[in-house]
């Protein structure tokens, strides 16, 4: 079951600041960051399967889910006081990881407390994805370095810094998404590289962007909480292997094209008949030109159904006939939950999106920053998603959660 304390939970991490004993040009975060590293997970782990030796998809996402949630806890320590302390006192701090975060997480579905016990007690649990993970996780903190290095040249310390990251990421050269990743940054076409550091953009993209909110929250950010709970919900239906994957990465890549042409306000889209049809054609273009050339040709048609017409439940015909889209869950559940057929759950993702966006206006108000408009917000959302069941899922008690 999914509570309310599960959701805030995740939210936590956008008031946890990184890096702030540097100087920074933006607001650095570790949900955004670990946002940002699940996006590279996925492009290593893709090179992983184009070699022949790809990871459990569900172990990497669930990994990547309990390395956050274990960093929500311990996030004040700093980085290398962090790992030197997991090093010799790694069993004490994760029973301390678990008891802080068993009241809210224990009773999720589908065994993820028992296995998010197993991941943080046995080294040899998901050895595959723990180093893809690790990876990720040194990438995306050279992301972050290599802007804050520019502000901070002269800071003691900061050589040093520099030095323990390049080791760190050295150590995973034998991963062939690293070695492309590092490969592509001196080269005029940056492929993979270029693909992460767009979708790194994405932290610095404020959702509401017209309206005070605290929180700030930002697109990369909203999509991290979108996946986990999408993620969290297929789990509670009993999904199959490849649509609980669909679900998580369906829900952090659903937004992507925002970062060709910005979050554009609902409101906006509303406005005018018709400018809708026009952004998603923009954003189809943009995709199709800006970003996915960025991609291998086997990545992209993935990446396309995760990406356009995102909130539709839809199959992938296993015989080749194409897409079959606007599919009821009773459907789906019935017919289509097998990873033959690529089951994605729009209408779960659209549910989840649209929760996240709730809470973001309701921690605000909660908060003391209530704009009219944000008010106005959250109650219309609350109104049409307050009664939500999706495939036996109760997400209408999370919208009435957050409504006071």
């Amino acid at each position: 079951m999914i509570t309310p304390a599960v959701v805030e939970t995740l939210f936590s991490a956008a008031s946890m600041t990184r890096w702030n004993d540097h100087a920074r040009p933006g607001q650095f975060t570790e949900l955004a960051k670990q946002a940002h590293k699940m996006i590279i997970a996925w492009v290593i782990a893709r090179c992983e399967e184009d070699r022949g030796g790809g990871p459990d998809w569900l172990r990497l996402v669930e990994g990547g889910l309990f390395e956050f949630l274990q960093r929500v806890v311990l996030t004040d320590i700093k980085p290398p006081v962090f790992h030197r302390m997991m090093e010799r006192h790694g069993p004490r701090l994760n029973r301390f990881v678990l008891e802080k975060l068993a009241g809210p997480f224990e009773p999720l579905a589908g065994g993820f407390w028992g296995r998010f016990r197993e991941y943080l007690e046995d080294p040899l649990y998901s050895m595959r994805e723990k180093v893809i993970l690790r990876a990720a996780h040194f990438l995306a903190t050279d992301w972050e370095f290599r802007m804050i290095y520019r502000f901070n040249r002269d800071l003691w310390g900061i050589e040093e810094t520099r030095r323990e990251i390049e080791i760190r990421v050295g150590e995973h050269i034998d991963l062939a998404g690293v070695r492309e990743i590092l490969a592509r940054r001196g080269m005029a076409e940056k492929g993979l590289f270029a693909f992460i550091d767009l979708c790194g953009q994405l932290r610095f993209q404020v959702r509401w962007a017209q309206l005070p909110r605290v929180p700030a929250t930002t697109v990369l950010e909203h999509l991290f909480v979108v996946a986990s709970l999408s993620y969290f919900a297929a789990l509670e239906r009993g999904s199959s292997p490849g649509r609980l994957r669909n679900a998580f990465y369906g829900g952090l890549f659903h937004d992507l094209p925002e970062v060709l042409t910005r979050d554009i306000v609902s409101p906006v889209k509303r406005s005018v008949e018709g400018i809708e049809e026009l952004v998603k054609e923009y954003e189809k273009e943009s995709m199709e030109t800006r970003l996915l050339p960025l991609l291998p040709e086997g990545w992209r048609r993935q990446v396309r159904y995760l990406t356009e017409d995102e909130f539709s439940n839809k199959v992938r015909d296993p015989s080749g006939s194409g897409i079959r889209t606007g599919l009821v869950p009773s459907v789906m559940d019935a017919l289509y939950d097998a990873d033959e057929w690529d089951p994605f759950d729009g209408s779960l993702v659209e549910a989840c999106d649209k929760l996240a966006a709730m809470v973001e206006a309701a921690l605000s108000i909660r908060n003391g920053v209530r704009p009219p408009a944000l008010e106005r917000a959250r109650r219309e959302i609350y109104e049409v998603y307050k009664d939500t069941v999706i495939g036996g899922v109760d997400l209408g008690s999370l919208f009435r959660a957050f409504l006071d």
